[in-house]
C-alpha cells in the first residue's frame, strides 16, 4: 500500500502554474503537496472590460506573464523538479490562424456580449445540458462561438483552430496541444457521458473536432521542450507536464475536498460551491452543473457571479474604513431592514439569467452605510445558502477557501450561519496545492487522502443567526421571484 513518503526519500518538488483571473503564480510544491519557502514567483493581470460586456484578456501578453514567473523562479531555487502541472481559469476561448497565430482576443467566462443570442438557439436546451453538463449561458463557450459566427464571420473564417490558454502554452512550449476533460468539460462542448466533443454542438456550429484540441486525461503529459524553451528553461527540458485542469477541481484536490462526503466553498471574486462524484454519470441538480476533474471523477456545483467582488463595490463606493468594518461583528443578523440581489454581473447558478441586475430594496432615511456592507454581505451568503441546499447532503463537510473568505471571519461566520453548516476554513493557495496533490498523487502513487490540508478555524452556526437569514432568505427568494419570474 502506497503511503506519503517520509522527510528522508523527499528529494523531487513539483512546479505547479497557476493561472488566475487576476494574477499568475508559479510556485513549488514538496511531497506533501505543502509550498516551499522561498520557491515562488506572481504576476498581477487584468481583463480588458468594456461597457457592452466585454471581458477579453491578450493572450500573448498573458503568455509572458507566466513564462516570466517561470524563469524567474528558475532563478530562485536549484530544486530538482520532478513534473509540472497546471491549474487555469476556466471558460476562456482564443483562435488562431493556420500559422498557429492568435488573431482573436481570449474571450473569458465573464465576457457576457453573446447573452443576448441565448434565445437564438434551435437545438433542444435541456438535452444539451444533460448531455454537457452546462447551462446555455454566456459563460460557456457554446454561446460565444455562436455569437461570434453572427457577428464576427469574416473574423471566425479565418480561425483554423479553437482553444483554451492552457492549450495554446502547450503549443508554443512543445509544439504540440491536448486538452485536458477537465478544462474542456467548462466550455459547454464536451459531451460528457463519451468524453467526445459534442457532435450536435458541433454541427450547429459548422466545426470540425479537428478545429478543436484533442482531449485527453490529466496525466496524458507532454515532454520534451522545444527551442528556445528547451535552452532557456533546461531545469524542464525533459520534465513531464501534466495537462491543465479547472482551477476549481484544483481548489477541491487543494482544500481536501476529496470525494463526496466534502464539498469546496470558494469566496474569491466570484464564489462556487462544489462536491466531487465517482458515480458513472451523476444526475445534475437542476440550476447546477456538472465539469470533470479526471475521466472518472466528476465535479457538480454552482457557482455565482457574486464574491469578493461584491464588497468591493461597498466597500469603493461607500467609502468604508477599517473601523467601519470592524463594527460588522457586533451587529446582529439581518438587523438592516434591506433584501438585496447581488446580482452586479448577472446571475449564474441557480436560474442563469445573464442579463439580471444587482437590486437594493428597503432603503430608508435611517439607512446606514453599515446596513447597506452588512446586507451586501449576507446576500451573497444567502445565494450560497440557496445553492448547498440544492447541492448537499447533511452530513457532508465544507471546506471553505479563497482571499474573500478567509480575510474575514465575520463574512465566513454569516456564511455558516446562512448554510445552518459549519466550516472549516483552508487558507493558502488551494488551486495550485491541488494540481501538487493531483500530479503527486499519480507519480508515487498515492491517495488524494494522503495530502490533506491543515483546518486552520472551524467556525459553527449561531442559532439566533440562523432563523434571522432564513427569514432574510425567504425575502430574497421573494423579490428575485417578483422580478423575474412574473
Amino acid at each position: 500500500m502506497a503511503i506519503c513518503p517520509t522527510r528522508k526519500q523527499q528529494s523531487m518538488s513539483i512546479l505547479v502554474i497557476d493561472i488566475g483571473s487576476s494574477s499568475v503564480r508559479a510556485m513549488l510544491f514538496d511531497d506533501y503537496a505543502e509550498p516551499m519557502p522561498n520557491a515562488d514567483s506572481q504576476r498581477k493581470h487584468q481583463f480588458e472590460y468594456g461597457q457592452d460586456g466585454t471581458v477579453t484578456a491578450n493572450p500573448q501578453h498573458l503568455q509572458t506573464l507566466v513564462e516570466d514567473c517561470i524563469s524567474e523562479l528558475l532563478t530562485k531555487t536549484r530544486e530538482p523538479i520532478e513534473a509540472v502541472g497546471i491549474s487555469c481559469f476556466v471558460g476562456n476561448l482564443m483562435g488562431l490562424d493556420n500559422t498557429g497565430t492568435p488573431i482573436t482576443p481570449l474571450y473569458t467566462y465573464a465576457d457576457t456580449r453573446s447573452q443576448q443570442y441565448v434565445n437564438a438557439i434551435t437545438l433542444d436546451v435541456n438535452a444539451s445540458y444533460h448531455r454537457t453538463g452546462c447551462r446555455l449561458h454566456s459563460a460557456y463557450n457554446t454561446l460565444k462561438l455562436y455569437w461570434l459566427k453572427q457577428t464576427q464571420a469574416d473574423l471566425v473564417s479565418q480561425v483554423d483552430c479553437w482553444l483554451d490558454f492552457a492549450s495554446y502554452l502547450y503549443l508554443q512550449w512543445f509544439g504540440e496541444t491536448r486538452t485536458s476533460y477537465s478544462i474542456a468539460s467548462w466550455s459547454g462542448l464536451l459531451n460528457r457521458e463519451h468524453l467526445t466533443w459534442d457532435e450536435i454542438w458541433l454541427d450547429l456550429l459548422e466545426l470540425s473536432s479537428s478545429q478543436l484540441p484533442p482531449l485527453a486525461d490529466v496525466d496524458d503529459t507532454l515532454r520534451g521542450l522545444q527551442s528556445p524553451y528547451s535552452e532557456k528553461w533546461s531545469a524542464l527540458a525533459d520534465v513531464p507536464f501534466y495537462l491543465a485542469i479547472g482551477d476549481g477541481a484544483g481548489a477541491n484536490l487543494g482544500s481536501g475536498a476529496i470525494d463526496s462526503n466534502y464539498a469546496a466553498l470558494s469566496v474569491g471574486s466570484t464564489s462556487a460551491l462544489r462536491t466531487i462524484s465517482q458515480a458513472t454519470l451523476p444526475t445534475i441538480p437542476d440550476g447546477l452543473w456538472s465539469y470533470r476533474v479526471t475521466a472518472s471523477q466528476h465535479l457538480i456545483g454552482g457557482a455565482t457571479t457574486e464574491g469578493g467582488t461584491a464588497f468591493a463595490w461597498a466597500r469603493d463606493i461607500l467609502a468604508l474604513t477599517d473601523d467601519d468594518l470592524a463594527q460588522l461583528s457586533s451587529r446582529s443578523a439581518d438587523s438592516h431592514g434591506l433584501t438585496i440581489l447581488p446580482l452586479f454581473a448577472g446571475e449564474r447558478s441557480p436560474n442563469w439569467r445573464g442579463n439580471a441586475k444587482a437590486t437594493l430594496h428597503g432603503l430608508s432615511l435611517s439607512t446606514s452605510k453599515l446596513d447597506i456592507v452588512q446586507a451586501i454581505l449576507e446576500s451573497v451568503a444567502l445565494r450560497i445558502a440557496s445553492i448547498a441546499d440544492m447541492l448537499l447532503a447533511d452530513d457532508v463537510t465544507i471546506m471553505a477557501s479563497g482571499g474573500a473568505i478567509t480575510a474575514s471571519s465575520v463574512w465566513a461566520q454569516m456564511m455558516a450561519n446562512a448554510m445552518n453548516r459549519p466550516l472549516n476554513i483552508i487558507t493558502g493557495e488551494t488551486s495550485a496545492r491541488g494540481i501538487a496533490v493531483l500530479v503527486l498523487s499519480h507519480l508515487h502513487g498515492t491517495q488524494w487522502s494522503d495530502y490533506m490540508p491543515t483546518v486552520q478555524a472551524h467556525i459553527t452556526p449561531q442559532a439566533s443567526a440562523v432563523d434571522a437569514l432564513q427569514i432574510a432568505r425567504d425575502r430574497q427568494q421573494q423579490l428575485y421571484t417578483k422580478l423575474y419570474h412574473r
